[in-house]
């Protein structure tokens, strides 16, 4: 029986949808034995405790969420090791990251093609993943020839959860209005929620929410519930698992990285309005919206503005940016990824659901989008559902 010391912080989803892809991919290959050490525990007793307890109890690897730990005292047990990395990507220990620079990059398209020409981001100056998801969104919002404003968290890693309400409400009510604003995850989201709900800034109509993890307590608790982008997470255990347990039956120590992508962003009341003064325009936004996976022509919405096709296709254009096929084409294509991930359709019937009538042309395009074909993609991300009740040891 292999034994994994699962060094990590329990209380976030995130953390528990990873574990739940460690837990699965364990049950594949035969029993495993985890023992769970909160990430207090080496705050508390440092690393040499952390070394001292995985020698007596003959770990064969470990699974971490590690910070100020020292990696080369860690090192020093000679088995697999996979670090969640936080301040920096170690060089020559396994790291459990993210595709953090691309997140901040499908936040920022989010929002320009919701017409916003404000943007701000809200981060954790000490995280890797704060750091970089901040530096896409930004760099995505500058070449659409816009700038961001940017507020960090600069509370040490024993505070970095407190929030000064106070700056943070100066600060979002010095932002111009309507700001698209994007935070690090959801944690820092919800701080914005709150800030806003007492300092009576109205979101979505000033200020458009959104944030990362989609962890579901945490947008539920937030008023309005909040947007948030979903991520590989549990593949992302899946994964980190089944390399370790190469490495425990090669006897290899090579570093690899396990790289979680986010999928697409699940839609909640904090980015429901679009950033446009023109009714009319907001008008056609709004049907798109709700009738995206029925037939919609251009023809069919000019009869809904008094524009003539010209004028409203070049003020659609020069309001959010993209042309009103492309702006259907992308409700559609968002709407299609999530049933691939998130149901057992049959992928034409998913098709047809998503307003498409020819699974051959989805195909292609999503392909465009994707780089690789609806198949493939449910089959590299589709999470299987399974029962966790019942976990040994964990």
């Amino acid at each position: 029986m292999l034994k994994i010391l699962v060094l990590t912080d329990f209380s976030s989803g995130y953390s528990r949808r990873l574990l739940e892809g460690i837990i699965r991919y364990s049950r594949e290959v035969g029993t495993w034995s985890f023992l769970r050490m909160p990430v207090y525990y080496q705050m508390m007793h440092g690393e040499d405790a952390v070394v001292s307890f995985a020698k007596k109890w003959k770990a064969d690897a470990i699974i971490a969420q590690l910070r100020d730990i020292n990696l080369e005292e860690l090192n020093t047990l000679d088995i697999p090791i996979i670090v969640q990395n936080y301040h920096e990507r170690s060089k020559y220990i396994s790291n459990l990251t993210g595709d953090y620079y691309n997140t901040g990059v499908m936040a920022a398209d989010f929002f320009l093609n919701k017409g916003f020409r404000n943007f701000a981001y809200y981060g954790y100056q000490n995280a890797i993943w704060s750091r970089e998801r901040g530096a896409g969104y930004k760099d995505r919002i500058e070449k659409a020839g816009y700038q961001c404003d940017i507020l960090e968290n600069k509370n040490p890693n024993t505070k970095e959860w407190l929030f000064n309400t106070k700056q943070i409400g100066k600060w979002l009510e010095s932002l111009p209005k309507p700001v698209a604003l994007f935070a690090c995850d959801d944690y820092y989201a919800l701080q914005i929620s709150e800030t806003c709900n007492i300092t009576n800034i109205s979101i979505p109509d000033e200020i458009a929410l959104l944030g990362v993890d989609n962890d579901e307590l945490l947008c539920n608790l937030s008023s309005p519930t909040l947007s948030s982008i979903v991520l590989d997470v549990e593949n992302g255990g899946y994964q980190a698992a089944k390399q370790l347990y190469q490495s425990i039956k090669c006897g290899t120590k090579e570093a690899f990285n396990i790289v979680v992508e986010p999928l697409y962003i699940e839609n909640r009341a904090s980015t429901e309005k679009y950033a446009v003064s023109d009714e009319y325009l907001q008008k056609i936004l709004n049907h798109i919206k709700e009738n995206f996976n029925k037939s919609i022509s251009v023809d069919d919405l000019v009869d809904l503005v008094p524009y003539s096709r010209r004028v409203l296709e070049k003020r659609f254009k020069d309001t959010i940016g993209t042309s009103i096929y492309q702006c259907v084409l992308d409700h559609r294509i968002n709407h299609f990824t999530k049933l691939l991930l998130s149901t057992d359709l049959h992928l034409p019937d998913a098709a047809i659901q998503s307003g498409f009538d020819d699974y051959k042309n989805v195909s292609r395009i999503f392909r465009k989008y994707k780089s690789i074909s609806p198949a493939e993609y449910r089959k590299l991300y589709k999470k299987e559902k399974k029962d966790f009740t019942e976990i040994d040891g964990i």
